[in-house]
Formats: C-alpha cells, structure tokens, sequence
C-alpha cells in the first residue's frame, strides 16, 4: 500500500459513505469504520519499519504541475507516522460516538469527518509546500460544515468565526510559501516547492524573519497561541462531540507539527531570534488560558479553554530547540489528544443525557452514574498531569529541557500547572459531587461508551508507564529538524576546504 492510498483510504470511505446512507446508515457507519481501522492498521505496521538514509521511512515522489515545479510529494518519517496514527484512532472513536448521537444527514456527516482526516494526514505526509497547502485548507471547509450543520444554537457564527480565522492565516501561509520558493529560485534558478531542496536556502536576514513570520502565524493560529486563540472555544462549544474530538485531538496538532517541521528548519536563524518571544507567548497562554477556564459556567468552553492553556506547553518545547524538550513536546501533543479528546467525550455524553452543558445544573451525578464518574475523575486528572500518564511525561520533558534556557518564563509556566489541578479538580467537584443539581436522574455508561473510554484510558496509562516506544520513533526525525541540511553541508565544504 502506498501513502497516497493512505490518504485515498478516508477520501473513498466519505465518499461511499454519502453515497451508501440513503440505502443503509447502518452501512455508512461500517464504511466509515473500516476505512479508518485499515488506515490505523497501515500505519502501525510501519511502526519498526527501518528509515532510510535521509531520514525517511517511505517516500513517493510524481511530477504534478512540473511548470512550476510542483509534485506530489509524500513522505512518511517518526513524527508523521506518531501523529497519522493518533489520527485514525481518535477518526475511529469519532465515528463511534456519532453511532447513536447523528441522525441528520447520516452520509454527509460521515463524508466531513472523514475528508478532515483525509486532509489532516495529507498534512502531516506532504514533502511538497504547495501540496502541504492544498491538504492545510482541504481541513478548513468540511470542519467549517461539520460546525455548521451539525451544532448548536450558536453554530453558525462558530463556523464563521472558525473559517474566518484559518483562511486570513491560511493567506498568510500561502504568501510566505510562494515567498521562499522565489527566493529558492533567485538563488539557483531553479523553482521549486519541494521541501527538502528549499531546507537548502540561503535567506538574506531580514528576507527570512518576513518568511518565517508568515508560517509563525498560520501555525499559531492552529495551535492555537495566544493572542490567536479566540476562535476556539466558540468553536469548541458549538461543534458536535465529534467535531470538538477532532479539532482538540487533531486539527490543533498540525499547528504544533508546522512549527517542528517547517519553521525550525527552513528558517533557523529567525527561528532563534523569535525563540523567547514564542516561549512567553507560551506562558501567557498557559497562564490565560487557565485563567478563562475558571469564569466558564459551560462545560465545554471550560475544556476548549483549558486545551489553550495545555497547548501553550508545545511553544515552550518547540522553541527550547533542545531534545529533550522537543521530545516533551511531542508526547505533549499525543497525551493531549487522547486526554481533552475525552474530556470533550464525556461532555457530549452528559449533554446527551441531560440536553445541558450548564454547570450550575449539574451536582451529585456520582451517585447516579458512578462509572462516568470514575472516568472523569481519571481524566482530569490525567489532564492536569498525574505522574502515571502522558501528561505527565510530555509536561515534565518540557518544562526540564524549558528551564535550561528560559528559567523565569519556566517557572512561570509551571505554576500554571498548579491552576490546573485547581480547575480540573473543580469540574469533577462540580459536576460530580456536592449539592445535586436540577437533574435527578443520569443513566451510566453503555458496554460501548465504557468501551470508548477504556482505549482512551489505557492510550494514557500506556503513554505515561512506558513512553519509550514513542520516544524512539520520534528522536530521529527530531534531531534532524534540529540540524538543518543546509548547515551541515555547509560545514561539510569548510572542512574539506580547511587545508
């Protein structure tokens, strides 16, 4: 199987899917499922497969537009493989929790889902800038239909507010691409978008800091960083839990990815220069956004809220440009997914019971659903990063590999995990114990929604107890974002030159 069928994989499974719905929902959903458990069947057995000299596991190279020196370029290293795999899985558990919960334009709404997977691994596979862009905004319009359509009473300014944000950024990111490919070609006459010969460019200083500004923020935005995060709790609050699943446990995950795998490498220089700007705009994140979950009274705009403040860790790893914390940072955006991914889970599932997202209504559901309870209890805790899960590994590599280059703004950061506990530990007060609510009764967790969750749980556990298998997929292709090639060729032809 080659990785363009990796990507066809969710392509044709939407597609059947809208097409099979009018006959059978029943087959829609089974459709959905199968496409998603291949393509996660797929990745995994590349899982210890060898990489080859440049660094990559499998590569595939055809010439598209060769005018403008344009193909459809795809390669597959450690860090895409970690992050298509997240893809699918949280892809399958997506379509699950929409087994019972969707019952409006059954086909439609798995044919979205699945061509935001689909465009998402595009993203994370694309070798070629101009086909990278294409996958980024291919993500934009079936999310913005997916809030659109299927979400709440506010949906529709959501969508708006979601769409209007990724496409000012997505223009951005276009600019700056074609940017760098003129400045590719003034240097060799050659026009290219392939990302490994653009690794190669010399930029003048101020050319590149211009450059890497417009990849900076499109990522940014995605992340989301602060100040370019108001998009998301809307967003969140008003998406389906589907939707909310995808865009916490995925979508965000690409702006993290576009930092390690463009801005580092192709513009090292300004990269640096922008470091401790980006690490503070870590802290404030990480700071604010915790500071806003605690004036939420929506559960799901608390969650959305919190998922800036977790997110803000991945600038501080990204731009401490060492090991240590980019391996943090990369755990980081797993653990996160799995953790807020459930979060979002467990609130569509007490949204389904009780048609409410208001906290003041909530109270004493332990005693009425106990097995929901025991879940929101591990996952918050899991979320404000308890030594035996994920969190707690990626938090503890960031702020250790942080603290060597930034030791105040790493103090700082780390008191956000205090306010983490605090909020994490105040929904599960709030909704599970004290004064009971207006709501009397609350049926428990059903054998697939316990299901659901156990993966999730044991995705976490697994993570934290023993990361190592995830370490060494991504500490390869890490180091080499960390050594661009064009600085160890030219210290190549200094030491062949030195007499």
């Amino acid at each position: 199987m080659t990785l363009a069928t990796l990507i066809a994989l969710p392509f044709a499974g939407g597609l059947l899917c809208w097409l099979t719905a009018r006959y059978s929902v029943a087959a829609c959903r089974w459709i959905a499922l199968l496409a998603l458990g291949i393509g996660l069947a797929w990745t995994l057995a590349y899982w210890n497969h060898g990489s080859g000299p440049d660094g990559w596991i499998l590569e595939e190279k055809i010439s598209w537009i060769p005018s403008l020196g344009i193909h459809f370029q795809l390669s597959l290293d450690g860090l895409s493989l970690l992050l298509i795999a997240l893809t699918f899985f949280l892809g399958l558990l997506s379509v699950l929790i929409s087994w019972h919960s969707i019952h409006e334009r059954v086909g439609f709404f798995h044919f979205n889902l699945l061509w935001i997977l689909a465009g998402t691994v595009g993203v994370f596979l694309a070798t070629d800038l101009f086909l990278f862009f294409f996958f980024w905004e291919m993500m934009v319009l079936p999310m913005f239909l997916l809030i659109g359509i299927w979400g709440h009473a506010n949906r529709n300014y959501a969508a708006v507010k979601f769409f209007l944000f990724t496409q000012a950024s997505g223009l951005l990111l276009l600019v700056a691409i074609v940017g760098l490919a003129f400045a590719h070609q003034q240097q060799t006459g050659q026009l290219t978008f392939d990302y490994n010969q653009l690794l190669g460019s010399q930029l003048q200083p101020l050319a590149e800091f211009w450059l890497m500004l417009g990849f900076f923020i499109a990522f940014a935005v995605k992340l989301p960083a602060f100040p370019f995060h108001t998009w998301l709790a809307d967003a969140h609050s008003e998406a389906p839990t589907a939707g909310s699943v995808i865009l916490a446990g995925i979508l965000l995950k690409t702006g993290g990815y576009g930092l390690l795998r463009f801005v580092l490498p192709l513009f090292p220089d300004a990269s640096e220069t922008i470091a401790p700007y980006a690490v503070l705009m870590g802290v404030i994140g990480i700071l604010y956004g915790a500071l806003l979950a605690f004036a939420q009274t929506d559960l799901k705009r608390l969650i959305a809220y919190t998922s800036v403040s977790h997110m803000g860790f991945i600038l501080l790893g990204v731009f401490a440009w060492n090991e240590v914390s980019q391996q943090g940072t990369v755990i980081q955006m797993i653990a996160h997914g799995l953790s807020t991914g459930a979060l979002f889970i467990l609130a569509g599932f007490i949204y389904e019971r009780i048609h409410t997202r208001d906290l003041d209504q909530m109270g004493g559901f332990r005693t009425l659903a106990p097995r929901l309870a025991a879940f929101a209890l591990f996952f918050a805790m899991a979320s404000l990063g308890l030594p035996g899960t994920g969190n707690f590994i990626g938090e503890f590599l960031i702020l250790l590999g942080t603290f060597r280059e930034h030791m105040v703004l790493t103090t700082l950061a780390a008191t956000g995990l205090v306010a983490a506990a605090v909020y994490s530990l105040w929904i599960v007060q709030k909704v599970f114990h004290g004064k009971p609510g207006k709501t009397q009764s609350l049926p428990d967790l059903n054998r697939m929604e316990t299901l659901i969750l156990t993966l999730l749980l044991l995705g976490l556990v697994g993570l934290g107890l023993y990361p190592r298998p995830v370490l060494d997929v991504a500490a390869g292709p890490l180091e080499a974002l960390r050594t661009p090639v064009y600085v160890t060729a030219v210290e190549t032809a200094l030491k062949e030159d030195a007499p």
